[in-house]
């Protein structure tokens, strides 16, 4: 109910589009929403990133390409602040490339097996740009866009603030990347007094089209330049798995956990097993079905514990997966913020979505949208400390 009548609030602010509260430097001790100019694309856009802030000082960073989370900053158990997402030092370095560091990724996320699929009938082909199969909305996804700032602001209910928030919107029209129909999407990032990053999506389209969005985030709650996240206790509120084969595509079967190294209902160190997971270049990279008993709406998928610092990360989500990813592909000469080299597993994804090719694959949850439908999904990171 309390979300409820803030998504009206801040729909008011989206349709007047007020970018109330966007000063150059947020205040401390309150919420607040500052921006500034993150430079030009090389085609010649500008990009501007927007800090959100809270009263107990947590901060979060976005810039509207790809509407990137560019900074986390988050209290350890003694107050100390620290960055704990993956990230680049500027534009340019974002415009180079980079593995999908605090993105949207869209149309749809994950993989489609072999960058086809089939919608009433007709066949649609897709960029096959991770091997034989289609990644994240392809070539030039969600990612990759420059979004629309609807509105920046201060949410507040009966007169009192409750949250920072940031509206973005964007346009994917029909035939991009191969996809049918034009969608409008629009994602709002709010940070509460809780310290919880809550992201809300939703969607339209004027012919039926797969739709599955999240966010790309990687996380190391020692701080984005500690070392590698093995140490990280991880607790996963889901019992089976979608099982792949060896290019990441589900076989369509899911299969329990129970007894295997990817099983994590009770909490334990994410190095503890991985040397098990088989595949080059090692480590994890599935999708958990997460376990919902029958409840609909927000449920708690995932808890994370960085013991030294004490910080916590809760997920929640009204999507029924998520993909846990522990950074395999990182190399060492990926450059990060403040020149820091990100290694093999400096960082871990808890991606919520629908599950990998659940296009092609008639017993998952359809990622179908039509007309006259709305995409509408929910995941929060909660932030803590113990």
């Amino acid at each position: 109910m309390r979300w409820g009548v803030l998504a009206v609030v801040a729909l008011a602010a989206w349709l007047a589009s007020v970018p109330d509260g966007l000063g150059g430097v947020p205040k401390k001790g309150r919420f607040s929403v500052g921006k500034r100019d993150y430079g030009m694309t090389r085609d010649g856009t500008k990009v501007e990133e927007f800090t959100l802030a809270n009263p107990k000082g947590m901060v979060v960073k976005i810039i509207n390409l790809g509407g990137i989370i560019t900074e986390i900053l988050a209290p350890d158990k003694s107050g100390k602040l620290a960055n704990v997402t993956l990230g680049c030092d500027s534009l340019a370095d974002y415009e180079k490339g980079h593995p999908y560091f605090g993105c949207i990724t869209g149309r749809v996320a994950n993989r489609i097996a072999r960058g086809r699929f089939k919608l009433d009938g007709k066949e649609y082909k897709l960029a096959t740009n991770n091997g034989p199969n289609h990644l994240h909305g392809g070539v030039n996804g969600f990612d990759k866009a420059v979004w629309t700032v609807r509105a920046g602001s201060v949410l507040t209910f009966d007169g009192a603030p409750r949250a920072s928030t940031l509206w973005l919107a964007y346009r994917s029209v029909d035939g991009e990347e191969g996809y049918p129909g034009n969608l409008d999407v629009t994602v709002r990032y709010s940070l509460t007094a809780d310290n919880a990053l809550q992201i809300d999506y939703e969607a339209k389209t004027d012919k039926a089209t797969p739709v599955n969005l999240t966010n790309h985030a990687y996380f190391n709650l020692a701080g984005h330049d500690s070392g590698d996240i093995l140490g990280h206790e991880l607790q996963l509120f889901a019992s089976r798995i979608t099982p792949t084969d060896d290019t990441f595509i589900p076989t369509g079967k899911l299969a329990p956990v129970k007894g295997t190294p990817y099983d994590f209902t009770s909490p334990r160190a994410i190095g503890e097993r991985i040397k098990e997971i088989k595949g080059d270049p090692g480590g994890y990279d599935i999708n958990y079905v997460i376990d919902r008993k029958g409840k609909e709406g927000l449920v708690l998928a995932a808890r994370v514990r960085e013991p030294k610092s004490g910080r916590v990360m809760e997920v929640e989500t009204t999507e029924p997966g998520i993909q846990f990813y522990t950074g395999n592909f990182l190399d060492g000469k990926q450059k990060g913020k403040g020149g820091v080299l990100y290694r093999k597993h400096a960082g871990f994804c808890l991606e919520t979505q629908h599950f990998p090719d659940s296009v092609n694959q008639p017993t998952f949850p359809s990622v179908i949208l039509r007309p006259g439908s709305t995409y509408q999904s929910t995941t929060i990171y909660r932030f803590k400390t113990e």
